[in-house]
């Protein structure tokens, strides 16, 4: 199972996400950085594991107040050997091929943002896209058909529980369950609510290929120990 450490940035500074609710995010406060400064904080991240991929939020770009490449490319920069994952707001296909020109990057589609649904019929081919299926409850935050149709669904797909995010009500398994089920040949990946292994195993029996983790990396409830435990299977 793939875990994927998650920075959200925004004016320039790393933020704790807290339930979705964007207004109240806080420059992020931790043990694993001395400053809230995204590459403080990635290098914190890689002293506790040599993860293989890093998910950044810039929340400038998805709230459409700029952007934060800059800071992005000095992380991509700094750890060569790190791809990442960048949620930077795409609308629509030129912003996608925008975000495709950084190197070696993944680039997330969310829903949240996206426009032209009818644009993934040819862009879920490419293997540098991911996309976040996002939901703020039980509501889905996008086009209807991104959700209903999963002939559009790249490999890799991310259930975005948002409500969930920084409030310690655990992972929605049972709608990473129902994405898995729908399109089990798909990557699926849980992100929101991770609080520990417990939450990590039950993701991977519901059949994810990965999680999204955040808060439990900076609280101190995945260790080390524990990250070497889920790369090792």
């Amino acid at each position: 199972m793939r875990l994927i450490p998650v920075i959200d940035i925004r004016n320039g500074v790393a933020v704790r996400a807290i339930a979705g609710r964007r207004s109240d995010y806080q420059p992020l406060a931790t043990p694993l950085a001395r400053t809230s400064a995204p590459l403080d904080v990635a290098r914190g991240l890689m002293k506790l594991h040599r993860f293989q991929e890093l998910y950044i939020a810039d929340l400038d770009a998805i709230e459409r107040r700029g952007d934060n490449r800059g800071l992005i490319e000095k992380i991509g920069d700094a750890f060569p050997q790190l791809r990442l994952w960048v949620d930077a707001g795409v609308r629509d296909r030129e912003d996608v091929e925008r975000w495709l020109s950084m190197r070696e990057a993944t680039i997330v589609i969310g829903a949240e943002s996206f426009v032209d649904a009818s644009a993934l019929d040819s862009l879920r081919a490419d293997r540098r896209l991911a996309l976040s299926l996002d939901f703020q409850g039980e509501r889905f935050l996008g086009a209807p058909r991104l959700l209903a149709d999963e002939r559009l669904w790249p490999q890799r797909v991310i259930v975005m529980t948002l409500a969930r995010v920084g409030g310690g009500e655990g992972p929605d398994v049972a709608r990473v369950r129902d994405i898995v089920a729908r399109a089990p040949a798909r990557d699926i990946y849980g992100a929101g609510g991770v609080r520990g292994v417990d939450d990590l195993l039950r993701l991977q029996d519901a059949g994810a290929a990965g999680a999204l983790v955040s808060s439990a990396l900076h609280d101190g409830r995945l260790t080390p120990v524990d990250l070497a435990r889920f790369d090792a299977n």
